[in-house]
């Protein structure tokens, strides 16, 4: 399980791709470390991150809390369905 500390520390570094489309765009071309989804992204995101994830062998977390909780945390002022840490 992917902690709030994990996520900030990468988003400091620089270590992430944040939103869908980028994220299924990085997905297709690279292996990241990891997937993290927010509890309520839609039913058909999360197909489709999980089968462009299953290609590409990458992980897929879904984190306890809603995409608003997940964007306070990357420092964002907007929701934040997905992110990826490279």
């Amino acid at each position: 399980m992917v902690t709030q500390e994990e996520i900030r520390s990468a988003v400091s570094k620089g270590d992430v791709i944040i939103g869908y489309r980028e994220s299924i765009k990085y997905l297709k071309s690279n292996v990241p470390k990891l997937v993290v989804i927010a509890n309520n992204i839609p039913e058909r995101m999360r197909k489709d991150l999980e089968d462009v994830s299953r290609v590409s062998g990458a992980k897929i977390e879904v984190f306890e809390k809603d995409s608003v909780t997940l964007g306070v945390i990357c420092g964002k002022p907007f929701p934040v369905s997905v992110l990826v840490i490279k």
